[in-house]
């Protein structure tokens, strides 16, 4: 983007009349928002998972289940960092009329937190199904959580972008 173009040709075409450095402050604002409601859930799974390790019946899971509870652990981990990853990298390029950028890649990192969220949370889901009532059930509830993310978070959006482009 150049910022020193006019204003006026700055302007964006979506009807909203504001310039590219507000565009991309109200995008940041919204990344950020969407940030922090992921972050909540991820906090509240991650709390989960550190306190499942210290409970007496800990030593009751299978191998498999050892293996996708450390697999979760690492899930938990690697959202959390993805999820601040946009707020560290604004305070290190803060100043420097770099928030276009910051916003593009803002918005890939989130869009990997939600891969990373929506595979930890059909994880733990299957962990406790799995623990509780065997292991059959655990895959249909995985099998069942993995149509309901990508149903939600890939077809419906691909769905309102094709109405909104034929209405």
């Amino acid at each position: 983007m150049d910022h020193d173009a006019p204003a006026e040709d700055a302007l964006s075409q979506d009807g909203r009349g504001e310039t590219a450095n507000e565009r991309a402050d109200r995008n940041w604002d919204e990344l950020m928002q969407e940030l922090r409601v992921m972050q909540t859930g991820t906090q509240v799974l991650s709390g989960f998972l550190l306190a499942v390790a210290f409970q007496p019946r800990f030593t009751e899971l299978d191998p498999l289940q050892v293996g996708l509870y450390l697999v979760l652990v690492g899930l938990a981990a690697l959202a959390t960092i993805i999820a601040l990853a946009p707020v560290g990298m604004h305070r290190s390029l803060f100043g420097r009329r770099r928030k276009p950028e910051l916003v593009r890649i803002a918005s890939r990192l989130v869009k990997a937190d939600l891969v990373v969220v929506g595979l930890l949370s059909i994880g733990v889901t299957a962990l406790i199904v799995d623990f509780t009532l065997g292991r059959t059930p655990a895959t249909i509830v995985a099998a069942v959580g993995a149509v309901i993310v990508l149903g939600l978070w890939l077809a419906l959006p691909a769905l309102m972008r094709r109405s909104g482009e034929r209405g």
